[in-house]
C-alpha cells in the first residue's frame, strides 16, 4: 500500500513483467521471471499467475460466461470443461444466473465479481489485485472484501493485493509492505505497522487507525507467568482471537479485568485497564 504514485502498481505489475525492471530479480518458487523468453512468460502468466485491475478489462462483446473462461480457452481447454469450471466460479462469487448476460448489462460490483471469477477459474498458484475494489462503492466495497476473505479461506492462494485504503490493507492482508517514493519503507503484520511504524511517513499513515478493530487480545495480554498482582476475582473470559472492539464493552460496563483463553478453553494470559489504555494509546 501507499499513495498515489508511491509505485505499488509498478512494482505488482514487475511479477509478472507486464512492465520490465531495469535490475534485479524477481524469483518465484526458485524461477527467475526475468529469465523466461516470449514463450516461457506467456505460459507462465496463463499457469502462474493470473491478475484483477481496477477497471476490470471485460471483453464487451463476451458474456459473463465466456469472460471468465478466457483464460481457460487460451490454455487450451475445451468448451465445455472450461464452462464447467467457469460455472463453479460463477457461483463461487454470487453470479449465478447472469453467466448469459454482457458487461453492459451488470452493476460495477458484479462486473468486478466477474473479473475475480475469470483470474480464479485460472486456477493459479498466485493472484495479483491492483486496486481492484477502489472503484466501488463502499457498501459493495466491503462486501466484495468480506468474499474475497471467504473465498481465501478456502482456497490458500497467495494473493498480492494493491491498495491506498489503509483499512482495507489491515482487513485484508497477513503481511503489509508500505511504499513511499518507489521504496519499501516497511514491511510486516498489521499490528506491527500500528505498533511499530518505521518512520513519520509511516506513522502519518497509521494516525487515525481504530486500534480496537486491529488489535486482538493475544497481542495485548499479560502472560500468565506475568499475572502476579492482577485481581484475578472479578474476570470476563475472551478468546485470544477476539479483536478488543469485540470485548472492550463489556470491560466498561463491567470494571473487569479479562482472562484470555484458546479455543479449547486453555488460560493463555490477562488483559488490564493498564494493557488496554497503553494498546489504544497513539502516543
Amino acid at each position: 500500500m501507499g499513495l498515489s504514485g508511491s509505485g505499488k502498481s509498478t512494482l505488482i505489475r514487475h511479477l509478472n513483467r507486464l512492465i520490465d525492471p531495469t535490475d534485479g530479480e524477481v524469483l518465484i518458487e526458485g524461477t527467475n521471471v526475468m529469465s523466461l523468453d516470449q514463450k516461457q512468460l506467456i505460459d507462465f502468466r496463463r499457469h502462474k499467475m493470473s491478475m484483477v485491475f481496477q477497471r476490470f478489462g471485460l471483453f464487451p462483446h463476451r458474456t459473463v460466461i465466456q469472460n471468465v473462461g478466457y483464460g481457460l480457452e487460451m490454455q487450451g481447454i475445451e468448451l465445455d470443461k472450461r464452462n464447467k469450471s467457469a460455472m463453479e466460479k460463477i457461483d463461487a462469487v454470487g453470479l449465478n444466473g447472469f453467466e448469459n448476460q454482457y458487461p453492459s448489462q451488470l452493476s460495477g460490483g458484479m462486473q468486478q465479481r466477474v473479473g475475480l471469477a475469470r483470474a480464479l477459474a485460472t486456477n493459479t498458484d498466485i493472484m495479483l489485485m491492483d486496486e481492484a475494489f477502489s472503484a466501488l462503492d463502499p457498501l459493495i466495497r466491503s462486501d466484495m472484501q468480506k468474499q474475497l476473505i471467504d473465498l481465501q479461506s478456502e482456497l490458500k492462494k497467495t494473493i498480492v493485493f494493491i491498495t491506498h485504503d489503509l483499512d482495507e490493507s489491515l482487513r485484508l492482508g497477513d503481511h503489509i509492505g508500505i511504499l513511499n517514493a518507489g521504496k519499501l519503507v516497511q514491511v510486516g503484520t498489521p499490528v506491527d505497522i500500528i505498533m511499530n511504524p518505521a518512520d513519520d511517513y509511516v506513522e502519518a499513515f497509521v494516525k487515525d487507525v481504530n486500534r480496537a478493530k486491529v488489535l486482538k487480545a493475544k497481542t495485548i495480554m499479560t502472560t500468565v507467568a506475568e499475572s502476579n498482582g492482577i485481581d484475578k476475582n472479578n474476570l470476563i473470559k475472551i478468546l485470544e482471537d477476539q479483536f478488543i472492539e469485540e470485548f472492550l464493552p463489556q470491560v466498561v460496563c463491567t470494571n473487569a479485568n479479562c482472562e484470555v483463553v484458546d479455543k479449547k478453553g486453555n488460560l493463555k494470559g490477562y488483559i488490564t485497564n493498564k494493557e488496554l489504555q497503553k494498546s489504544l494509546s497513539k502516543t
